[in-house]
């Protein structure tokens, strides 16, 4: 089996890293200096200096020879640019490939999750066989060999299931599911709540805060989930609860980083221009709003997340206005 992963940022190179293991693995980077650093020294120096990659591993700036003859293509770049990845690539590939996103976010000017955007982005790829790979996965801890676990959805189970071992290593367990859609707006959601929680925390609001904040987001993101026909128990999961917990606790997040960075003041723009990756909730948060409007959902920390982001709330009333809301259930809205 041959995989190609398009995509050298830090989670593309991780999850590279793990394929290779396991079969003839391919990564396509933007840049021709990443590239010949990753094929040649066995480094990403951008992304995780001083970290041997396998040698195995295989690294090109183009397009042609990282996909020829790829049995998968996993999708490693951020969500408003899989459009513009993708071009050519169904040149390079058969019709019936599958693809992996890695993506977790909202496409801001069609409101598509990302395995929708790949299915446009190739000329109506068959869906069944776009599908995703998200959970607690931090990238920095996986490519030192700590313990994890993610799901790999599709809708077609029998296709996940034969993919299952691509991914798969000793300390790093592969389980499937068939809910493409629930993974992927948790991974999306994630993002948006991490951005509020980080704030929490710059702000020594305390543990009791960030796990009110977890716990109301988990149940905020299974409302939209729900109404956009996913399954609930999805969100109990590891592409749900799973990767909420993580990237709302650790420092490694890049969205908890930027909430972090907005309790000292400091505004958006600053914050994301020194930043080396993307931070997904920032782009994703109208996204998932819009969604909302759409299907009447409350999501009452997406707002706040958005408010803050765009300097109509300033950071030290946020505690005060979402403690002083209009008192409710605490299920409202997610039971009939």
């Amino acid at each position: 089996m041959k995989v190609a992963v398009l995509g050298a940022g830090s989670f593309g190179t991780t999850m590279a890293a793990l394929t290779a293991r396991n079969a003839e693995t391919w990564i396509w980077a933007r840049r021709p200096e990443v590239a010949e650093a990753i094929d040649n020294a066995h480094e990403n120096p951008q992304f995780h200096p001083g970290v041997t990659l396998p040698d195995t591993l295989r690294c090109t700036n183009e397009l042609g020879p990282a996909l020829a003859g790829a049995d998968v293509v996993v999708v490693a770049v951020p969500t408003q640019f899989i459009r513009s990845t993708l071009e050519g690539v169904p040149d390079h590939v058969a019709a019936d490939t599958p693809f992996i996103s890695l993506a977790k976010g909202i496409e801001v000017s069609t409101l598509l999750r990302p395995t929708e955007v790949i299915v446009e982005s190739l000329g109506g790829w068959d869906p069944a066989s776009v599908g995703v790979l998200s959970g607690p996965n931090l990238a920095r801890e996986i490519l030192a060999g700590l313990p994890a676990a993610s799901v790999l959805a599709f809708t077609n189970k029998s296709t996940a299931a034969a993919l299952q071992g691509v991914f798969a290593t000793d300390l790093f367990r592969i389980y499937t599911n068939t809910d493409v859609i629930g993974c992927e707006v948790g991974g999306a959601y994630k993002n948006v709540i991490a951005v509020l929680a980080g704030m929490s925390n710059g702000m020594g609001y305390g543990s009791n805060a960030v796990a009110s904040l977890i716990t109301r987001g988990l149940v905020e993101m299974t409302r939209l989930g729900a109404a956009l026909g996913a399954d609930p128990l999805t969100f109990l999961g590891l592409a749900g609860q799973g990767d909420l917990v993580a990237t709302c606790t650790s420092t490694q997040s890049r969205n908890h980083t930027v909430g972090i960075e907005l309790s000292k003041g400091r505004s958006i723009d600053d914050i994301v221009s020194d930043m080396k990756m993307v931070a997904e909730g920032v782009k994703s948060v109208d996204g998932i709003l819009a969604l909302a409007d759409r299907h009447g959902v409350d999501a009452p920390i997406a707002r706040m997340t958005q408010a803050v982001i765009a300097g109509r709330i300033a950071v030290t009333d946020v505690a005060q206005a979402f403690v002083s809301r209009p008192p409710k259930t605490e299920f409202d809205g997610l039971t009939t």
